[in-house]
């Protein structure tokens, strides 16, 4: 085991001496040392519950005979990050966290690792981490929160409270209402109710076999939870003498599987960066942003979840959830190893329940293609990303005039204060990995849109990124990024452009002598942080075609 090279021998006794001073005896430093990396904070509506579940996580680490050690890992909530400078920090924070886990667990000898993680940055964070460490490995997450309830109906954070805002500057609703929705819309602990990224992630990570079979979808604060917190810890200790170490469960097949559930279940276009950025860590070349288009096309969309839909986390974990999505994908899904012992194949047959009315059957899907489409075109040479299941079908083909701004904030004033017509397509550039920096989640003006009655008249584009909340016309991850001087960083006011999703293209009708007019014009902006993290990022980031992980 790892933990011998600081428990063994008379050359240890320093080590030792510091792990008794810790309250543990000699017996116990000769277990399987196994460390908890928990992401608990107060400040997150999806990590609250977390204290709860790490003591279920050490009781089943210590009845199957290992040593368990708890330590914190940094996490942001991007719901109260979103709109201000806050959002700057979310995606770079996804480094950090894979950095904090590596450096805890290599200094201190580590036999297994569990990883307790729930929300948008901090999953996909960790999954880098164990991709480096390659240490037997099982990742808890804590869960959906259930839905909220205002007057007879049920709530979801995104669609009551953003898109909400939008009515409220649109009339539609007082002030008072308002104030209700936003005292009622997060009811308790748990990542937010629909298949945004906290919870497409929790789905791709137990797809992958990451997690135990029902721990994507197992509600926040439920005993199942628990359940599954303990079995966890049981696992993790069998996992070290089995010696199967996490490289062996995240394979190419097991990423691939990955996508297909995105695409199945129409989940957020996040994930594009986060499995991107894991396949990196891999090495998994062949993983790359065609990989998405290539299988969209041949993947249905089988579940109609918020925001494209009606239903919620809670619907899908009762239909029978992640094991029932796999047996209805078949022989779409590759066979694997998971960390529950038992390959994706067994668990497929060992799914005796679905509910057909949430999740539908091969042949009548939702779609024939997957809820993600990658496009291409003159304005997105190295391409844009969208989330199809959510955009209505009149929109799929559109061609508006461009109305420029040049961050978040010039946006949301346009839109809230009534300024965008019918018609138009809303650029918003500089807010990629390097501009922004930080690539902000255009979730406000996206939801202002939909709240003032748009969505089906405008389109949005930007080389930011959108929240897994987000529907309607609205393209993201446009590369390359205005910062680098791509064609989005020309597009002059009322220029025209062309979407079609069908095509795959997204294209800026302009003529080519004016754009290379424009473009030797172009000048690099002055960077907007040239120290911390995000000077360190603005600097390091990739582009989102490949993930925009630090160099």
């Amino acid at each position: 085991m790892k933990s011998h090279e600081i428990t063994s021998g008379p050359d240890r006794c320093p080590h030792r001496s510091l792990l008794f001073s810790t309250g543990l005896d000699r017996e116990s430093v000769k277990r399987p040392f196994i460390a908890i990396a928990s992401s608990f904070t107060d400040l997150i509506p999806g990590h609250i519950g977390m204290r709860d579940l790490e003591r279920f996580i050490e009781r089943g680490v210590e009845s199957a005979g290992g040593t368990p050690f708890i330590f914190g890992i940094p996490g942001i909530c991007d719901g109260i990050a979103m709109g201000h400078e806050g959002m700057r920090f979310s995606l770079p924070s996804r480094d950090v966290i894979a950095d904090a886990v590596e450096s805890v667990v290599r200094g201190h000898a580590i036999d297994g690792l569990i990883l307790l993680t729930n929300c948008d940055k901090i999953t996909p964070g960790v999954l880098m981490a164990c991709a480096r460490l390659d240490l037997p490995t099982v990742v808890v997450t804590a869960g959906p929160m259930l839905a909220g309830r205002y007057r007879g109906r049920k709530l979801s954070f995104v669609r009551d409270t953003f898109e909400a805002l939008g009515k409220f500057h649109q009339g539609e609703i007082s002030e008072d209402e308002l104030h209700s929705l936003e005292m009622e819309a997060c009811p308790g602990a748990g990542s937010c109710q629909g298949l945004y990224t906290a919870n497409t992630m929790a789905c791709l990570t137990e797809t992958m076999g990451m997690s135990l079979p029902g721990c994507g979808t197992a509600p926040a604060v439920s005993s199942e939870k628990r359940r599954l917190a303990y079995q966890s810890g049981r696992r993790v200790v069998e996992l070290v003498r089995e010696e199967i170490t996490a490289r062996s469960i995240l394979t190419r097949g097991a990423l691939t599987n990955a996508v297909k559930m995105d695409l199945a279940l129409g989940g957020s276009t996040n994930t594009v960066l986060h499995v991107l950025a894991l396949a990196r860590e891999l090495g998994e070349d062949t993983i790359r942003l065609e990989t998405f288009d290539e299988l969209s096309r041949n993947t249905p969309h089988l579940v109609m979840l918020r925001p494209a839909g009606e239903l919620f986390m809670e619907d899908l974990h009762y239909a029978g959830g992640i094991p029932a999505m796999q047996n209805t994908l078949g022989d779409l899904l590759l066979d694997g190893p998971t960390v529950s012992g038992k390959t994706v194949r067994q668990i497929q047959k060992e799914t005796t329940y679905v509910d057909r009315e949430v999740i539908r059957p091969l042949d009548n899907p939702h779609s024939e293609q997957g809820g993600l489409a990658v496009l291409w075109g003159s304005l997105a040479p190295e391409g844009a990303v969208v989330k199809q299941s959510a955009v209505e079908k009149n929109m799929r083909t559109f061609t508006g005039q461009a109305v420029c701004f040049e961050s978040e904030e010039q946006a949301m004033g346009a839109i809230t204060g009534g300024k965008i017509r019918p018609g138009s397509v809303i650029v918003i550039r500089y807010e990629g990995p390097k501009g922004g920096p930080g690539m902000r989640e255009m979730l406000a003006p996206t939801s202002a849109v939909v709240g003032m009655g748009l969505s089906n008249e405008v389109a949005l584009i930007t080389d930011g990124r959108f929240s897994g909340g987000t529907r309607g016309p609205c393209i993201g991850h446009i590369t390359p990024e205005a910062y680098d001087g791509g064609p989005i960083a020309l597009i002059h006011d009322g220029d025209t452009i062309h979407i079609d999703l069908s095509s795959r293209k997204i294209d800026l009708l302009v003529d080519k002598e004016d754009i290379q007019r424009r473009r030797s014009e172009f000048r690099k902006p002055v960077p907007r942080y040239t120290t911390g993290i995000l000077g360190r990022y603005a600097r390091l980031a990739r582009p989102t075609s490949e993930g925009a992980g630090m160099a």
